[in-house]
């Protein structure tokens, strides 16, 4: 099973440089961005079943990714 990378770069690559920016400015960004990529990671190995966990709980990781990212995001295009 192939699974799709969510990395903050490649969700958002013409935001490269702003990210980028903001995590060297910005610590809440920075932590923010750090605990959207352990959740990203946490994720793939939940899909690849590296760490076998419940449907249920595969689920509300991916939701919480999903706010962050939209946290994130907000962040990026207010800067």
């Amino acid at each position: 099973m192939s699974v799709e990378h969510h990395d903050l770069v490649h969700e958002f690559p013409a935001l490269k440089d702003q990210i980028h920016n903001l995590k060297l400015s910005n610590a809440h960004f920075r932590n923010l961005f750090e605990e959207y990529h352990t959740l990203t990671r946490s994720v793939e190995n939940m899909e690849n079943e590296v760490t076998p966990v419940t449907t249920i709980t595969e689920e509300e990781a991916k939701l919480r990714r999903v706010h962050l990212k939209d946290e994130l995001y907000k962040m990026l295009i207010a800067a």
